[in-house]
């Protein structure tokens, strides 16, 4: 049988109205912050709270043979691991993840982090497209399916709690449910964005990253800086010159050949197509200053520099005192931690080893300098795409959006996909989401265009129907 495309959207859209909507509100009042950023997850128990919430939301879908299991591995965040009985033993693995960026400043009068709040079409709140909306969209396209009795194959739904943080707890999970999980031959991932609310999009890379502390020490302690200035060199002024070993602070580059690779063809040719769609809106979902202009002028250079070219950004910094506290003090310490993007296909651990000796190597004026990486994830370059995924794709967005497909690679990270590529090296990659111009994941303002998902819901059960009658095997 196969799926009947108006009668799966309106059962998507009414299930989102009537019970998704309401769930992710509650979800959004919970500051479900990932364990990197609230090292007291355990005490304060937000997570488990929204874990209790998505789970008791799950069990009352009237899913057909469905299972939920909440594990917990010891010091661990846990993971919901649901399981699906199919018409077929083929697996297909759908993942999102609960917890959440930390609040960050600047939201809108009205808004907040916490404060779930609804204007039209978006539903505002830290989580709700990054990635809440993950579990109720990939269990809503399976019972699309069924209440149409459109066959698929098995299915597992796999929610962690911990991607914001790097995945560090997941490869355990992955171990200990490796029964369970099977060997899909489909990975649907709905934590990825779009360029537009108007296609299906689907991320043919991501970018991986080393995240660390840099600091540089000086001095004991602080001393009047009249009487030092010119004669102890600034911590801040030997900072500037370590990081423009990495980056040239004139244009952005990151220096050292080993951060860059040669971009795949196949790559370069999507990466055309897209900046010929969107052209300046590539850099214009961004809420830049008046009179502030991109990186590059040219569409297509912007997008090769945020999905394929390494990018260094500094994220926070300590020995800085606040404004009004700024005495005349030659400050002893300083430190940043920065972020470096790296292009998907490059190694992150050796990235990390090569940037903690370019940083450390030879300290100006014998000051003490150190590089602690504190994160690492590699990228991941998709597989090649199967002619019946990449048809199936086509059809479900020319159905429910009314527009081709977009294929494009994407400047993030998803730990889990590079570890999911190297364990399942056969396996097709549906890598989706809602996280689309304005939407501003980790940021302020975050909010869920809740037609977009509504309808990639919609698509993903398009292409569940189609893996089961073609794409098996």
């Amino acid at each position: 049988m196969t799926v009947d495309p108006q009668r799966v959207l309106v059962f998507v859209e009414r299930r989102w109205e009537q019970s998704i909507v309401p769930s992710l509100v509650e979800y959004i009042r919970i500051p479900a912050k990932s364990p990197a950023f609230d090292r007291e997850w355990r005490e304060h128990g937000h997570l488990d709270r929204a874990v209790a919430l998505i789970e008791q939301w799950s069990r009352a879908r009237p899913i057909e043979g469905l299972r939920v299991n909440v594990v917990r591995l010891g010091g661990r965040t846990p993971v919901i691991l649901m399981e699906i009985p199919g018409h077929a033993d083929d697996t297909v693995l759908l993942y999102g993840h609960l917890d959440k960026q930390p609040e960050m400043t600047g939201w809108a009068e009205g808004l907040g982090p916490w404060t779930p709040v609804r204007r039209g079409d978006r539903l505002y709140g830290r989580g709700s497209g990054d990635d809440g909306y993950a579990a109720f969209a990939a269990l809503t396209a399976i019972e699309a399916l069924q209440e149409q009795r459109v066959p698929h194959a098995r299915a597992v739904v796999l929610v962690e709690a911990c991607e914001e943080s790097g995945s560090v707890d997941l490869p355990f999970y992955v171990d200990a449910l490796a029964d369970r999980l099977g060997t899909p031959s489909l990975v649907v991932c709905l934590d990825s964005g779009c360029g537009n609310y108007e296609s299906l999009w689907a991320t043919t890379s991501l970018r991986g990253i080393v995240n660390g502390v840099l600091t540089v020490e000086v001095l004991a302690e602080g001393v009047h800086s009249g009487a030092a200035s010119g004669i102890v060199p600034s911590s801040f002024r030997i900072l500037r010159g370590l990081l423009a070993r990495i980056e040239d602070a004139r244009t952005g580059e990151i220096l050292p050949r080993d951060f860059h690779v040669e971009i795949p063809p196949e790559r370069l040719e999507q990466a055309r197509a897209v900046a010929a769609v969107l052209g300046h809106e590539i850099h214009g979902k961004f809420p830049l200053v008046p009179g502030m202009r991109p990186a590059a002028d040219d569409p297509l250079e912007v997008l090769l520099n945020g999905t394929w070219r390494p990018a260094l950004a500094v994220i926070g910094a300590a020995g800085l005192p606040a404004l009004e506290d700024g005495g005349n003090v030659l400050r002893p310490t300083t430190s940043v931690k920065v972020s470096l993007r790296l292009p998907p296909t490059t190694d992150a651990t050796r990235a990390a080893g090569r940037l903690k000796a370019i940083l450390e190597a030879d300290p100006p004026y014998g000051a003490r300098v150190t590089f602690t990486p504190d994160a690492e994830a590699s990228g991941w370059n998709a597989p090649a795409m199967s002619p019946w995924l990449l048809a199936s794709m086509d059809r479900a967005s020319a159905a429910y959006f009314g527009k081709p497909v977009m294929l494009e690679g994407t400047g993030g990270s998803i730990p889990f996909m590079s570890m999911l590529g190297e364990r399942f090296p056969r396996a097709q990659f549906l890598i989706t989401g809602v996280l689309g111009p304005g939407s501003n994941a980790h940021g302020p303002n975050e909010f869920l265009h809740l037609p977009t998902a509504a309808r990639v819901t919609a698509c993903v059960a398009h292409v569940l129907a189609d893996h089961y009658r073609t794409g098996r095997g």
